[in-house]
């Protein structure tokens, strides 16, 4: 499979490594598999691609959490096991987080270190879709993260979904109410700033999710993976407005999943945090209690949920962690700084795009254009996400398409802007001037 030129790839090629890789389709495929692709193709043509199928961090880990870890390994931690309801230095920083930048009181308590988000949602889910036999089913207001849907089908559980692309303000309650009225749903999961989208939730449409929280008894899942990367607004100063976004303004039924991992860069670490309203900690639902040891839902989290999955999470992660939010908390490391970069790659990276016939698919918060940020989603007129990305892998551009994302825009693809520098962005404008070239 060798070739004259780099770009177009042939379609012979194409076949070949779809055929060697077990790739039937493109628009269902998951992203390891694009990432064996793009590898493979990388392989033949001599050429580095533009990665942009992963949602990976771009940036290094800031020293001050490393060196806290090294810190920690040398005391001799490895040798205890910890605390199954984390570290309290980590609780307490993370507790300090909440009221600093989302003006949130919650108590470090219900702070809970965990092995990342992915677990922080993993054991929400656990139990708060037990609380009611009759309440057993998670809403997922989409476009969003597939693995959250996995969580649900390995735990034998059940969800709906549907697309916010047509649901914007006010339209929201109805779509919302329309599933509601069921009496099945238990559980909301959303993700703010959105991944795929980076569409980022309005206040209304925020107070809207709260009040029908409460009016129904739904516990809401914010994710908050991409905190603070709305860059229209300075979300970064501790204890000063603006503060982020969230719903937990306007309800006690929320539970915040936080990450490391694009904040900080900490991505390897596996270290997380679920924030439980006080409230909602320590309420009790009879019906946990036939499931789990307590009937509380703080304790069923911890003692059932957290102890059966990890048993806690190691010790220097959450001490990385907890030196990386409390330089934030204290002012001395402006994560904002150090993340924006992302949000200057994607404005140069979508006027390549734009400047070359594509369009934007999610491109509005209400009347406000979307954010610039960790993604952005693209089509090509005349063409579905599926063609699309088969095209681009051709001229040496990788994506993904938004079919697996719960996304009804079937012509849409995420480009993730971490993992192209701006010395490649030449590159990028280039293969885009050659792919589009063709089609004109």
């Amino acid at each position: 499979m060798t070739q004259n030129t780099p770009f177009p790839v042939s379609e012979e090629t194409m076949q070949e490594l779809r055929q060697e890789l077990g790739i039937e389709s493109l628009a269902y495929c998951t992203i390891r598999q694009i990432v064996q692709l793009v590898n493979r193709l990388q392989e033949i043509s001599g050429e580095s691609y533009i990665r942009t199928e992963m949602g990976v961090p771009g940036l290094k880990t800031p020293q001050v959490g490393v060196l806290a870890e090294i810190a920690a390994m040398e005391e001799g931690v490895t040798s205890v096991y910890p605390p199954i309801e984390g570290r309290p230095e980590l609780k307490k920083e993370l507790s300090r987080f909440a009221r600093l930048f989302l003006d949130v009181g919650i108590h470090a308590a219900s702070c809970i270190p965990t092995v990342g988000s992915m677990q922080s949602s993993f054991v929400t889910f656990m139990v708060a879709n037990k609380r009611d036999p009759q309440k057993d089913t998670t809403l997922f207001i989409d476009p969003g993260f597939p693995v959250h849907k996995r969580q649900i089908v390995v735990q034998g559980m059940k969800y709906e979904s549907f697309d916010i692309y047509n649901y914007r303000g006010e339209k929201l309650r109805e779509k919302l109410e329309s599933y509601l009225k069921k009496g099945n749903i238990s559980t909301f999961l959303y993700s703010n700033p959105n991944n795929p989208a980076w569409i980022c939730f309005t206040e209304r449409e925020l107070k809207i999710i709260g009040d029908l929280a409460n009016e129904y008894d739904v516990i809401v899942m914010e994710d908050l993976a991409y905190f603070g990367m709305d860059f229209r607004h300075n979300y970064g100063v501790p204890g000063k407005p603006p503060h982020q976004p969230t719903v937990a303004r306007y309800t006690d039924n929320y539970v915040l999943l936080f990450s490391s991992s694009k904040i900080f860069s900490y991505a390897g670490q596996r270290i997380g945090g679920l924030l439980i309203s006080d409230a909602l900690f320590g309420k009790t639902f009879p019906h946990l209690g036939k499931v789990f040891n307590s009937d509380r839902f703080g304790t069923a989290i911890l003692q059932d949920a957290l102890y059966c999955t990890t048993a806690g999470t190691a010790h220097s992660p959450q001490l990385g962690f907890a030196a990386l939010l409390k330089a934030v908390n204290d002012g001395d490391f402006d994560f904002r700084s150090y993340v924006k970069e992302y949000g200057e790659r994607a404005a140069i990276m979508k006027k390549h795009f734009l400047d070359n016939g594509f369009q934007l698919v999610y491109d509005k918060d209400e009347e406000q254009d979307v954010a610039d940020g960790f993604y952005f989603t693209i089509s090509y007129p005349g063409m579905t996400g599926e063609e699309l990305l088969g095209e681009l892998l051709r001229y040496g551009i990788s994506a993904i398409t938004l079919d697996t994302t719960g996304s009804s825009r079937k012509e849409g693809l995420r480009i993730c802007v971490s993992h192209t520098s701006k010395e490649r962005l030449g590159d990028l404008a280039k293969r885009l001037q050659q792919f589009s070239s063709v089609r004109t």
